[in-house]
């Protein structure tokens, strides 16, 4: 090797390095890097470490977790002695064992643990070439590992080439810059390889390869043994065409040279991702093996393997050659003999299949179909969405062109590409046509996720709803072709989230019009939704248990049916049952399945940490929700989850940021008709007026979402906020509004519901009983609850009231048994207003409530430093500087101690501080 010392300094020392670590490798083609790979395998080896080498192949950059195979494959003997739920993760990428498809991070901690119990004995070196080809999915896991490696024993190294975009790109992991050799390198290895060059071909090779290795090696060949008068021209292209296409235009002439036999079979290679140097090929059997190929080696094609003896393409260029010189015909001939090939292997059958067909096959849009399904399972969403369109295209007749274009639209909607989903539909329709049951689908889908808008798109989905179901079980598009009743299903279901969002009235009395004359035509998860997700308090009765046996079913299901089944769990308060397989695959959908459908889980999750009490937890997913949905430009989802924000922070008492976020959504959605979200603004509004007690605020918000002793039909918040509006009347004097809402609740049966229901109309009917037997017993029922303990902060605003009532009417020493657990339980929590007051009762009742360090101790490190610069008068400016931090990453901060530390106001944290910190002293 010419030059490179430094690089191979510091590829020594990283191999040398007594802990892993990771390092990639960034260059132009042919540079070297592929060289400089195998170096740094060879002293690995001479070291002592186990080396596995695999590359990412441009014809496998389509097949999730194909590359990640050929890194695991030797290493899967070990999987065996791995604990169960790790197993089951592999089983589910490798195995073909159907089950939950791992996210990024759950099968990089699996890969984690593999990787540590297989360098037990020995160290291990994984290399990588030619990362940018690797498949997402196995480039993220790859990402995942390398950012962990840090003090075991095994390390990775990855190539990467720079005038391709890949997932290592944004990786965030060490890189090795691989330039071009300077002047005297490149001139020592042109004479090193080819000294008997003239002095004209030599200046002509120097020039044209700039420093980069590959071509002068090439180019010194092409001009050996020519003659010494020259024309002095550029006999592979001009400067203007980039390295890599004048290389391939070299390996061109080679390849022209070959006989017929032989040109097939490199096609064959280059097509399925055979012959990569170094014993890549992990998985047996998993790629061509080329056969009777010595005339492409000794034209400076091929090398062979020397381990397995198989033919390998010198480089990546030589196989990007081959199949650019090839005729469509003999390359659509080459991809059917390789279907045949891998007839077992589904989604390799289904790629070279969509690629060997030109005219409709309905036997291989079946195949493609089948493929898409299987990726969709397996969370790739976007692969789903190229098989089911290459399946329409291939469709026989227009029925099944329409139903695969459909399926691919619906597919890209919910994964959060809703232009292209728009782009399918127009496809599907006749010419002079202007609609079809599936445009207004994704026409709708956009403007309702994009735009906010539910007033048009309730009109125009009705309609559309109104054609099929007038057509039987769904027909009459505009071309007179039929349309499956799939689309009359989703339409149903679209139209159901429509009217969920505008919350109002009349749109819902509609929309069960609609339902009604359907007769059979509606689903029984569709009546479902139609139940939960329009007002619970008139039509939730005795949906929990279907829910609830739905809920042992979600790996069936695809997500979007699951986030659609987490929304009436939602409504019934039994969320609780779904959010452990929500978060299990969240991050699945999120990096390459269904995006839109992962940002509705991560809603549902936070609205969850929120009803059982885990506060902070759901700050960082109602973060992470709104940023994800501002980053796809889903308006709607991003004021949903303001508005979850917004009531977050009114609980944990932040009262200026909960009517910040309140403003924000109620200016977005209100001018919009958006009555899901201008109802948890108003549910925010009363939170935060009640938590910094201005009760008459609270009381004018909770009456804008229903009238005491009535729940406004369709006013999804009107049980909601039952405690809300008795207890505010209660405060203002408006005695009789408080005990009349709270007798609605029970004579509207909300206690048969749901569990959060019966626990808050118990409570509501404590609060405003007219005797104190009466009280004892409603707080009695409620405080027995078999739920009460999963709605933390419903029970300790419960206790509370019924510790002040007691306290007046029985004395101190009674209250105190109902105060202290309102006390710690709010105290816990976070909620900082309830738990001052809390306190006030306990002080009222001659206790001084016990200075709590439990809040301090919570506090990280990090925490606690942002916490004591903010307390000397420091701007979240000048703390960021001082620690390396952004502004907004400090308030954000701030937003979680205040709570831990039961404040509401950055002035009030000096005297916290002391208060705690003399508090652990004692």
């Amino acid at each position: 090797m010419v030059g490179r010392e430094d690089e191979q300094a510091e590829l020594e020392a990283f191999v040398k390095s007594a802990t892993g670590q990771a390092l990639v490798l960034r260059g132009e083609t042919g540079v070297g890097k592929s060289s400089l790979l195998s170096r740094a395998a060879a002293l690995a080896e001479q070291e002592g470490h186990v080396v596995i080498r695999a590359a990412g192949v441009e014809a496998e950059s389509e097949l999730p977790y194909a590359g990640l195979h050929q890194f695991l494959h030797p290493l899967l003997p070990d999987v065996a002695r791995l604990d169960d739920g790790t197993r089951a993760v592999f089983d589910a990428v490798f195995g073909g064992v159907r089950g939950d498809p791992p996210s990024v991070m759950t099968l990089g901690i699996a890969v984690l643990s593999l990787l540590s119990l297989s360098a037990e004995q020995r160290p291990l070196l994984l290399v990588l070439d030619d990362g940018q080809w690797l498949d997402d999915s196995s480039a993220d896991v790859c990402g995942f590992v390398g950012r962990r490696l840090a003090g075991g024993p095994v390390k990775l190294l990855v190539a990467v080439r720079t005038d391709l975009t890949s997932r290592f790109d944004t990786a965030a992991l060490p890189e090795l810059p691989i330039t071009a050799l300077t002047d005297e390198d490149a001139a020592r290895l042109l004479d090193h390889r080819c000294p008997e060059l003239s002095r004209q071909a030599r200046r002509i090779v120097l020039e044209q390869a700039q420093g980069n290795p590959l071509a002068l090696v090439e180019l010194a060949a092409h001009f050996a043994g020519r003659s010494r008068d020259l024309p002095a021209e550029d006999l592979i292209g001009q400067h203007g065409v980039p390295l890599p296409r004048r290389l391939q235009r070299l390996f061109g002439t080679r390849i022209a040279a070959l006989d017929e036999r032989v040109r097939t079979e490199l096609l064959m290679g280059a097509l399925d991702g055979a012959g990569t140097p170094s014993g890549t090929d992990a998985v047996p059997g998993t790629r061509y093996r080329m056969r009777d190929a010595d005339a492409a080696v000794a034209a400076g094609l091929l090398d062979i393997e020397v381990v397995t003896g198989d033919f390998v393409f010198r480089h990546p260029l030589v196989r990007s050659a081959v199949v650019r010189m090839a005729t469509p015909n003999q390359r659509r001939a080459a991809h059917l003999a390789l279907a045949q090939v891998h007839r077992e292997n589904l989604e390799r059958r289904a790629t070279h299949l969509a690629a060997a067909t030109v005219d409709p096959d309905e036997e291989v849009a079946d195949i493609l179909e089948a493929a898409a399904e299987s990726a969709t399972r397996r969370g790739g969403a976007l692969a789903a969405v190229t098989w089911l369109t290459r399946a329409a295209e291939l469709s026989e007749n227009h029925t099944d062109r329409s139903r695969r274009l459909t399926d691919a639209a619906f597919v890209a909607g919910h994964a959060a590409r809703l232009g292209q989903a728009h782009r399918l539909v127009q496809a599907n329709l006749a010419p002079g046509s202007t609609e079809s049951p599936a445009s207004v689908l994704a026409a709708a889908y956009r403007a309702l996720y994009q735009d906010g808008d539910v007033r048009s798109t309730h009109r125009q989905v009705s309609a559309a709803i109104e054609t099929l179901r007038d057509g039987g079980t769904a027909t009459a598009s505009a071309d007179g072709k039929t349309q499956p009743e799939e689309v009359l299903t989703r339409l149903v279901i679209l139209l159901l989230a429509i009217s969920q969002f505008s919350g109002d009235r009349a749109a819902w009395e509609s929309t069960h019009e609609l339902l009604a004359s359907m007769g059979d035509l509606v689903t029984e998860h569709s009546r479902l939704y139609s139940g939960t997700w329009s007002d619970v308090t008139r039509h939730g009765a005795g949906w929990a248990g279907p829910v609830r046996q739905a809920a042992a079913n979600l790996p069936d299901l695809e997500p979007w049916d699951v986030t659609r089944l987490g929304a009436a769990a939602y409504h019934l308060d039994i969320l609780s049952h779904y959010r452990p397989y929500l978060q299990r695959v969240v991050d699945r959908e999120l990096e390459t399945g269904a995006v839109a459908t992962g940002m509705v889980m991560l809603h549902q999750i936070m609205l969850d940490q929120m009803a059982v009490g885990e506060w902070a937890q759901a700050e960082d997913t109602g973060q992470r929700g709104l940023d994800l949905a501002t980053e796809h430009g889903h308006h709607l989802f991003a004021a949903q989850s303001r508005a979850y924000l917004a009531q977050l922070a009114a609980l944990r008492g932040q009262v200026g940021r909960a009517r910040d976020l309140q403003a924000e959504v109620d200016a977005w959605a209100r001018p919009r008709g958006l009555g899901f979200l201008t109802q948890v603004a108003d549910s925010a509004g009363a939170t935060a007026a009640l938590s910094s007690g201005d009760y008459e605020a609270a009381y004018l918000y909770a009456i804008g979402i229903t009238q005491p002793g009535t729940f406004r039909p369709y006013a999804y918040q009107a049980s909601r906020t039952l405690l809300d509006l008795v207890e505010a009347a209660q405060h203002t004097g408006r005695v009789e509004q408080a005990r009349a809402h709270a007798l609605a609740a029970r004579d509207a049966g909300l206690p048969s519901v749901s569990p959060r229901l019966g626990l808050i109309t118990y409570g509501a009917l404590a609060m405003t009983a007219e005797n104190e037997r009466e009280a004892a017993e409603m707080f009695t029922r409620a405080e027995a609850h078999p739920d009460a303990a999963r709605f933390p902060f419903e029970l300790a605003r419960i206790r509370l009231a019924h510790g002040v009532r007691v306290r007046h009417v029985q004395g101190p020493a009674a209250a105190r048994q109902y105060l202290v657990p309102a006390a710690e339980a709010f105290e816990r929590l976070g909620a900082a207003g309830w738990t001052e007051r809390a306190r006030a009762e306990l002080r009222a009742t001659g206790t001084p409530p016990r200075v709590s360090t439990l809040n301090l101790a919570s506090l990280t490190w990090q925490e606690r430093r942002i916490a004591d610069l903010a307390a000397s008068g420091l701007t979240n400016k000048e703390i960021g500087e001082r620690m390396h931090l952004s502004p907004r990453t400090v308030s954000s901060h701030l937003y979680r101690i205040f709570p831990k530390l039961g404040i509401t106001a950055r002035a009030a944290l000096r005297d916290a501080l002391s208060r705690t910190d003399a508090a652990a002293k004692v």
